[in-house]
């Protein structure tokens, strides 16, 4: 067995030579032509492809196992059989290429990150947005339903606060639908909710602006109280941005409407029913600029913050706490009672951040859409997204004389099957 160790080393040192090779092997050329101009052609594809390379250095690393399993039998360190040798090279290895395959997983099933950073890195793009036409992106076929036209454009100076747009082909300014993806402030991405109806409104002459934003964490950490306006004022920050480029981007800056899920959806009824945030005497051009909206559609929206409200519509409610800086302690129960018991002290910032209480007659047309039908007062399935914040939202536009569509199966009075086709009606009228 004394020979064995060197049959390892030229395994290990055959596949370091075959990696070397390969990886010259897929070295690209400069991505800029000798005027300056990146080359469309040699843009890495996205998403990236690990699979050879993943190969190589699975073999490697079992390679390797198998040669450090080795030594520490034949050094004495411990004493075991031939079958226990093999069993442990054979179990080690499967572990570790188990690794790598969940590694790689993860790596393909980055919509925005790992994609766009090794992307940046080997364009040479890294934190430069892309507001060209996006002919010279590489390959997002399997990212976006339809290309950005422009990519990452930052709407302020944190990381999170950039944007995707997607421009219509027309020759007119053309209405925009403004999305605001889900995730309860606390996760989710700027294609969560939007692939569906994407292609749809573009094809129908209808721009689409979908952002990112701070989360809850990132808002605390910045100690912005409460924790849910920094997501909420990034939203109306990034609609300043974007009428501020109307002109350069072909936006009708009168015709755009607001949409999201879940907490977007909140977030979305927030900014539609929130007094203007534009400040016409700031020195900035963007603050100047107006945040009332044409409408808003959303889908599986939180209509209040305030758990008092939560807990009558729905006794089971456990969602809001985290918005206020009570995060998940123990478990959301718990958290949810002392945001009940903090209720009080907490209500000025509850009823500043709910957007049933901000409802006024100068507010525009509503739409809501939930997955299940309402069941007030009644422990409900799905409690964060049930269909008794839309039945209560409902009445209170009604009261005020605002138009307000509630759609869930089995709902009467249905106009519009879905967010996109009210979108269309009203974007296109």
């Amino acid at each position: 067995m004394s020979r064995k160790p060197c049959v390892y080393i030229r395994i290990l040192t055959k596949v370091r030579t075959d990696f070397i090779k390969l990886k010259k092997s897929q070295k690209k050329p400069s991505l800029r032509s000798s005027s300056g101009q990146q080359s469309a052609g040699n843009i890495p594809e996205a998403p990236f492809n690990f699979k050879r390379r993943g190969f190589l250095k699975t073999c490697g690393l079992v390679a390797l196992f198998a040669f450090c399993n080795y030594r520490i039998i034949s050094g004495n360190i411990y004493a075991v059989s031939m079958k226990r040798f093999v069993f442990n090279t054979l179990g080690g290895s499967l572990l570790l290429y188990l690794t790598i395959i969940l590694l790689q997983f993860a790596s393909f099933n980055t919509l925005f990150g790992a994609e766009q950073a090794t992307y940046q890195a080997q364009t040479g793009d890294a934190k430069k947005p892309n507001t060209q036409n996006n002919t010279h992106l590489a390959d997002t076929s399997k990212l976006f339903p339809a290309r950005p036209t422009m990519f990452d454009v930052p709407y302020g100076k944190h990381p999170k606060q950039v944007l995707h747009y997607w421009r219509a082909k027309t020759e007119k300014p053309a209405p925009l639908l403004f999305y605001v993806h889900g995730g309860g402030w606390e996760g989710g991405n700027r294609m969560g909710g939007l692939r569906g109806m994407l292609e749809q409104l573009l094809a129908t002459g209808i721009s689409v602006v979908s952002i990112e934003y701070r989360f809850i964490d990132e808002a605390m950490k910045e100690n912005i109280v409460p924790p849910v306006k920094g997501p909420m004022y990034d939203v109306a920050r990034a609609l300043q941005f974007v009428r501020s480029k109307a002109l350069d981007w072909n936006i009708d800056k009168k015709g755009i409407v607001i949409s999201g899920n879940s907490a977007g959806a909140c977030t979305s009824l927030w900014l539609a029913f929130h007094d203007d945030l534009a400040d016409p005497k700031s020195a900035d051009p963007i603050a100047r600029e107006s945040t009332r909206l044409l409408a808003v559609a959303v889908s599986n929206a939180q209509t209040t913050l305030d758990p008092k409200q939560m807990q009558e519509w729905t006794p089971n409610s456990i969602y809001g706490g985290h918005a206020f800086g009570i995060l998940k302690s123990t478990d959301a129960k718990t958290d949810f009672n002392v945001f009940f018991e903090r209720r009080t002290e907490l209500l000025p910032l509850i009823k500043e951040y709910s957007p049933y209480y901000l409802v006024s007659s100068d507010d525009p047309p509503v739409y809501l859409t939930y997955r299940e039908g309402p069941g007030l007062g009644q422990w409900q399935k799905d409690p964060t997204h049930t269909s008794n914040f839309g039945i209560e939202l409902q009445k209170q536009c009604q009261q005020i004389g605002i138009p307000c569509e509630l759609v869930y199966p089995g709902a009467a009075n249905v106009n519009h099957a879905s967010v996109v086709d009210f979108v269309i009606e009203i974007l296109k009228k």
